[in-house]
C-alpha cells in the first residue's frame, strides 16, 4: 500500500472510530464499519484501528480473526454467504451451491476478478423453515433454487442491488413487508398461542410494573414459575432477584438475540412481529433490577431488521416508554441500544455475549462470578433471551395466576417452537409446555418420521420410541428447535454435519472442546469410509463424556450430543457401517503425502 493511500486510509479509519466515540468497548462496531466500507479488515487497517482506539494491536486482530463476518482477506462488494446447515442439505443445498459456482465462475472461498462477488460458507442463518438460504450483500435470500441463483447473479452483474432483487422476487408476510424491512423472509407463524402472539397493548405491562415496587414485580415473576426460554430453564424471577441484590455499580439488562443454534428461528419472528413486547420486557426488567441501560445483542444475520428495530425504539421514546421518567414514573430512567454481533455461535452464551459487547473476542468467562454479580464492565448484569423477556412482560401485565394456567407443573406458560425439516408445515408454533413430541409432529404434518432433533445439534436426537416424551423442563428441554427427519434420511450424514458445525464454531479456548470436536469429526469420517470398528464407537462415547464434564462452557459440554444421543438411540446405524476388526488405522499414507509428492516430483513406491 502506497504511503499516500495509507495516510488517506488513516483519516478515514479515524473518522469511523470517531463515530463510535473512540471507545474501546465499541471495537466490534468499528471493525464492522471498516469491513463494510472496504470489504476487509487488512493488517494495515488493524494497525490503524489499534492506533485510533489506543489499544493493543493483538486485541484488534484477535477480534477480526474471531468473528465469521470479519475478514482480513478481501471479499466481494456483494459477498455471498451460503448456509451449510443440515436442513439446507436436506432441501437441495448441493445443487444450489453448484449453481452459485457456475454462475459466478468461481469456487467457494474465492473472489471474482472484478471483485464484485465472493462465495463463502456460513453456519445456520436462522432460516431453517425456508431453506436453502443465503446472505447476499447482507440481505437474506430464501427458498433458493439453481434457477433463482442464476437470476440473482445475473441481476447483480447488471448493476441491480440486493434490495432490488428482493423486490423482484417478492417480499414476505407481516412486518417483513414493512418499509424499513422489505425482506423476502416469511414468518411462517403457523400457530399463535394465548401469551406471546395474542393481542398486546403497548405500555400496558410497563405501566402495571411501575404501579408496583420492584420487589413486587420480581415476586410476581417468581410466582409465575417462568423459566429461561433459551434452554437452560433457570427460574427467571430468581435471576432478577439475584441481580437486583448484587453489590456493584450500575446494573444492566441484556436481551440475548443471538440465536445461532441450527434449526432455531423463534427470535427472528418475535423481533419481526412483536418487538414492542420484547422491549417492554426489557424495560420492566430494568425497573425490577434498578437498571438504567438495556442492550439488545442482535446477531449479524438479522441485520436486515436493524433499521426497523431502531425505529420501534424511537417511537417508544416519543411515547414516554423509554428515556427519562419512563411511563411517568419519576426517577425511573431507562433506555435501550442495539449492539450488533459479527457472526459467532458461542456469543449465544451469556458471558461470551458480554465480552463481545465490551469489544472483545466472544470467549466465555470462568464462573463464578456469574454475570448477575459481575457482568458488563464488571457490573451486575441480567441476561435473558428474547422469548423470556417477552413472556415476563405478559406475566407482569396479566399476573402470575393467569400465566400458570398454561403449561404444566414446573413448566408453566407457552413455548415457541421453530419446526423445520421433513414436515408439511414448517414454521413457528406457540404451544403450551408439556405436550408430547408425537402430538406436535401430528400438528406440523410430519409423516412417518424416523427421528427428531430436539433443541438443535446441542440437544437430543430421539427415535420413534421416545416420541411420547414431553417438551418441558422435566423431560425434553429445548430452546425451541425441532428438526424432523423422514424415513429416507441418512442419520449419519446429519450427525456429520452437526460435527462439522461444532468444530467450526468452537472458540478454541479449552482443549476438550477444541480437540474433542476434531477427534469426533475424524471418527465419523473414518466410519463413513468403511474403516470404523467397535473400538471407535467406544472411544467416541468416552471422549464425549470427557467433553461434557471438562469443557469450559455449554458449547463444549454439549458438542458431543449428536454422537452420544445417536449412539444411544440409533446404534444399529453405526453398527452396520463398522467392521469386526479390533483396530483399523483409517490413515492413508499416499493421500496424506500426495500434495508433497506432487510438489517435489518424488513418489512413494508400491511394496
Amino acid at each position: 500500500m502506497q504511503e499516500i493511500n495509507l495516510k488517506a486510509l488513516q483519516g478515514e479509519i479515524k473518522a469511523i472510530a470517531a463515530t463510535e466515540g473512540n471507545q474501546r468497548t465499541r471495537l466490534i462496531n468499528v471493525v464492522r464499519k471498516v469491513q463494510a466500507a472496504y470489504g476487509q479488515v487488512s493488517d494495515p487497517m488493524i494497525d490503524l484501528i489499534s492506533e485510533a482506539l489506543s489499544m493493543p494491536r493483538i486485541e484488534v486482530e484477535g477480534v477480526v480473526s474471531f468473528y465469521h463476518f470479519l475478514s482480513k482477506r478481501k471479499l466481494g462488494r456483494m459477498p455471498v454467504f451460503l448456509n451449510s446447515s443440515a436442513v439446507a442439505e436436506m432441501m437441495g443445498l448441493k445443487e444450489v451451491a453448484a449453481a452459485f459456482e457456475k454462475a459466478a465462475g468461481i469456487k467457494f472461498g474465492e473472489v471474482t476478478p472484478d471483485e464484485l462477488l465472493s462465495l463463502s460458507w456460513t453456519s445456520c442463518i436462522g432460516m431453517s423453515d425456508q431453506e436453502p438460504a443465503a446472505l447476499i450483500g447482507g440481505l437474506p435470500f430464501v427458498r433458493l433454487t439453481p434457477e433463482k441463483v442464476f437470476s440473482i447473479i445475473e441481476g447483480l452483474r447488471s448493476g441491480k442491488s440486493p434490495q432490488e432483487l428482493v423486490e423482484k422476487l417478492g417480499v414476505g408476510d407481516g412486518n417483513n413487508a414493512h418499509p424499513l424491512v422489505r425482506s423476502m423472509v416469511n414468518n411462517h407463524l403457523q400457530l399463535s398461542g394465548q401469551v406471546l402472539f395474542s393481542s398486546f397493548t403497548n405500555g400496558a405491562a410497563l405501566r402495571k410494573a411501575v404501579s408496583l415496587t420492584p420487589e413486587q414485580v420480581i415476586e410476581e415473576v417468581k410466582r409465575s414459575r417462568l423459566r429461561g426460554r433459551g434452554g437452560a430453564g433457570f427460574p427467571t424471577g430468581m435471576k432478577w432477584d439475584f441481580c437486583r441484590k448484587a453489590q456493584g455499580g450500575e446494573h444492566y439488562v441484556f436481551c440475548n438475540a443471538d440465536e445461532g443454534e441450527p434449526g432455531t428461528f423463534t427470535d427472528r419472528v418475535l423481533l419481526t412481529e412483536k418487538p414492542e413486547l420484547v422491549f417492554e420486557g426489557m424495560t420492566v426488567a430494568g425497573y425490577a433490577i434498578d437498571a438504567e441501560h438495556g442492550i439488545l445483542y442482535l446477531r449479524q444475520e438479522y441485520q436486515y431488521l436493524l433499521a426497523y428495530l431502531e425505529d420501534v425504539l424511537e417511537k417508544r421514546r416519543t411515547a414516554g416508554l423509554l428515556g427519562k421518567n419512563c411511563a411517568g414514573k419519576a426517577g425511573f430512567n431507562f433506555d435501550i441500544r442495539i449492539q450488533m454481533g459479527a457472526g459467532a455461535y458461542i456469543c449465544g452464551e451469556e458471558s461470551a455475549l458480554i465480552n463481545s459487547t465490551e469489544g472483545r473476542r466472544g470467549d466465555p468467562r470462568d464462573r463464578p462470578p456469574f454475570p448477575v454479580q459481575s457482568g458488563y464492565l464488571g457490573n451486575p448484569t441480567l441476561v435473558n433471551n428474547v422469548e423470556t423477556l417477552a413472556a415476563a412482560a405478559r406475566v407482569v401485565e396479566n399476573g402470575a395466576e393467569w400465566y400458570i394456567v398454561f403449561g404444566s407443573g414446573q413448566s408453566t406458560g407457552t413455548k415457541l417452537l421453530s419446526v423445520s425439516g421433513d414436515c408439511r408445515r414448517p414454521g413457528v408454533y406457540e404451544l403450551p409446555m408439556g405436550l408430547p413430541v408425537r402430538m406436535i409432529l401430528a400438528v406440523v404434518g410430519a409423516e412417518n418420521p424416523q427421528a427428531v432433533q430436539v433443541g438443535g445439534p446441542s440437544g437430543t436426537f430421539i427415535a420413534e420410541k421416545d416420541f411420547d416424551r414431553k417438551i418441558c423442563y422435566d423431560d425434553l428441554s429445548t430452546g425451541g428447535a425441532l428438526i424432523v427427519f423422514g424415513a429416507d434420511r441418512d442419520i449419519m450424514s446429519i450427525v456429520y454435519n452437526f460435527a462439522c458445525f461444532f468444530e467450526s464454531e468452537s472458540c478454541g479456548w479449552c482443549v476438550p472442546c477444541r480437540v474433542g470436536t476434531r477427534l469426533l469429526k475424524a471418527k465419523l469420517e473414518k466410519i463413513n469410509q468403511g474403516n470404523g470398528t467397535l473400538r471407535d464407537l467406544a472411544e467416541m462415547e468416552q471422549w464425549g463424556k470427557i467433553m461434557k464434564s471438562t469443557s469450559r462452557c455449554g458449547l463444549g459440554q454439549t458438542a458431543a450430543n449428536p454422537e452420544l444421543t445417536t449412539l444411544a438411540n440409533f446404534r444399529s446405524i453405526y453398527q452396520h457401517r463398522i467392521k469386526e476388526d479390533e483396530y483399523l488405522t483409517g490413515f492413508d499414507l499416499k493421500t496424506a503425502v500426495a500434495e508433497a509428492c506432487e510438489a517435489t516430483g518424488r513418489y512413494l513406491q508400491d511394496e
